[in-house]
This record gives C-alpha cells, sequence and structure tokens, in this order.
C-alpha cells in the first residue's frame, strides 16, 4: 500500500508538471510552449471587442490546467501552458489585450462564462446542449479514446466497456458518454459502467496506473499525451473514436465578443500561427481551417 501511494503521489506531480513530450514519449522538451511576440495586433478585429473589455485591457480566459497538452501548469506549478493557452495569448495579441488564465476546476467554467470569465478555452467538445445556453466558436478537432495500463492485463475491451470501471475527469464530453454507454449496458442486460468521477484529469490518470480504474476515457490528444508522461505504463487502446470540434466558449449574446473572437481565430489560422501552435505541442493534425460559430455538432 505503501508503495501504490508513493507511485500515485509521483504520478500526479508528474502530471501537473510541464514535463512535455512528443506522442513517441520523448520527455526531454519541458516546455513546447508556441511564442506569441510576433503576432500583431489587427485594428479592424480590436475595434469590434467590447469597451467594458477594452477598458479592462485584458481578456480573462477560464480554464482548467491540468489537461496536458491542451492546457496545464509548468515547472513552477502555477504558470499555465499549453496550446489553448498559446491560442489565448494570441487571440490577446491580435486584439491589443493581455490575457489571463484564471483556473477553475472544469466543471465549475461554464456557470462563470460572462461574468467569472470573458470566455472559456479548456477542451469544450461542442454539443447540442452547450450550444442551448452559449456560443462557441470551433478551432480543434478531437477524437476520445481510452487508455489502459500497458499489457491491459485486466482484458480491457474498448468496444464492450459493460461492467468496466472506467476513471473519467467530472463535467467533460467523456463522462456524459460513459453515462450514456452505462444506460445502453443496463438496458440490454448487462452489467452497468462502474464511472469514477475526478475533478482533475491527473487524479484520473493516477488512478489508472495505481490499479484502481481498469481504463482512463478522455480526449485523444490526453490519453496519447498521459501515455507518454507516464513512460510506459499507459497505453492508448481502441484507436481515436468519434473526433469532434472543440470550441471556444462565449456568452450566449454578446455579438460584439462573438465576433471579435471569431474573426480573431480566423486570422490566426489564415496566417498559418494556429498550425505553428499545434505543431509545436506535436497535435498539428488536430487543427482546423474554419472559425465557425456554434456550428452543428
Amino acid at each position: 500500500m505503501r508503495l501504490r501511494a508513493l507511485v500515485a503521489a509521483a504520478l500526479a506531480s508528474a502530471l501537473t508538471l510541464a514535463a512535455c513530450s512528443t506522442p513517441q514519449g520523448d520527455t526531454s522538451d519541458t516546455d513546447r510552449s508556441f511564442d506569441v511576440s510576433g503576432v500583431a495586433k489587427v485594428d479592424e478585429i480590436a475595434a469590434l471587442v467590447p469597451q467594458k473589455i477594452r477598458d479592462s485591457g485584458k481578456l480573462v480566459i477560464g480554464a482548467s490546467i491540468d489537461y496536458a497538452p491542451a492546457e496545464f501548469r509548468a515547472d513552477d506549478l502555477q504558470t499555465a501552458i499549453g496550446y489553448d493557452v498559446d491560442l489565448g495569448k494570441a487571440l490577446g495579441r491580435v486584439m491589443g489585450l493581455d490575457t489571463e488564465v484564471s483556473a477553475a476546476e472544469f466543471a465549475s467554467i461554464l456557470p462563470g462564462i460572462g461574468t467569472k470569465y470573458d470566455v472559456g478555452i479548456s477542451s469544450f467538445t461542442i454539443t447540442p446542449e452547450r450550444l442551448a445556453s452559449y456560443t462557441m466558436i470551433s478551432y480543434v478537432s478531437v477524437g476520445s479514446s481510452y487508455a489502459v495500463k500497458t499489457g491491459n492485463e485486466v482484458g480491457f475491451d474498448p468496444d464492450d466497456v459493460c461492467g468496466s470501471t472506467i476513471g473519467v475527469q467530472t463535467g467533460t464530453f467523456q463522462e456524459e458518454e460513459l453515462k450514456a454507454f452505462s444506460t445502453q449496458c443496463t438496458d440490454g442486460g448487462k452489467d452497468a459502467v462502474d464511472i469514477l468521477q475526478f475533478g482533475s484529469q491527473s487524479d484520473v490518470t493516477t488512478n489508472v496506473v495505481g490499479g484502481k480504474a481498469d481504463a482512463m476515457y478522455a480526449d485523444s490528444t490526453v490519453s496519447s499525451y498521459a501515455a507518454a508522461l507516464t513512460a510506459g505504463q499507459l497505453e492508448v487502446i481502441g484507436g481515436v473514436r468519434d473526433a469532434a470540434p472543440q470550441g471556444i466558449v462565449l456568452p450566449k449574446d454578446d455579438a460584439e465578443l462573438t465576433a471579435a473572437i471569431q474573426q480573431a481565430v480566423q486570422h490566426l489560422m489564415d496566417d498559418g500561427t494556429w498550425g505553428k501552435i499545434l505543431d509545436s505541442w506535436g497535435t498539428k493534425d488536430s487543427a482546423l481551417t474554419t472559425a465557425e460559430v456554434n456550428p452543428e455538432s
């Protein structure tokens, strides 16, 4: 039990550090953040920013900084890094604003959009439920995937999850999916999925390595990155499933901010900056080329 606790503690620390890696597991590069200092302000886009935000001089971004490689903590355990963080900084440059990443538990970000946060950039999959309450602008396409302890000694089957114990981060699209899978299992006379919910992705990963969960279910980029960070203790199984767009979240009826963000994202796509940001994190294939407002999911 002591050894297991030590392994879990060490892994939890490692997952919150900026030990960035390629999908092949090279952990020598500790920070692959893209330098956005060369991104210039675009006056026409900056003029679209609501006066209240212009007066404040900054864009406040809600993010759960525990979801590598999209948003997580650097070696100082304070600084937010990741491709979503780089995108936020680049958007600020285009709009002539500083950016502030406000760390929060994932499930608490959406209720704070428009009050505590100007926008949310934190790997939000675009879903009809979210579009009913918020405006979303697409910028990246990410699927879902399972990861298990290397060797899969428990025999986890990604195509038949009934009766399995699966870890997932609270408030994510994958949590919703697992609940639906579980219902399908019980409706078919099989055992329900035992869903272990955690507030942070690092806790999810720790519990798979520690053997409490048979598998974890997360964004495909996250599962691959977790496998790399655990130095071979985890492996992705079953491939990428149901790739879907993720979006920046904005208040439902803020037309000015929506126009500013949409045009800023499209500008970064068109001039190649967004592709370079994703490439620096090894995820260039996830890039979208059109920043669409409220796309059909």
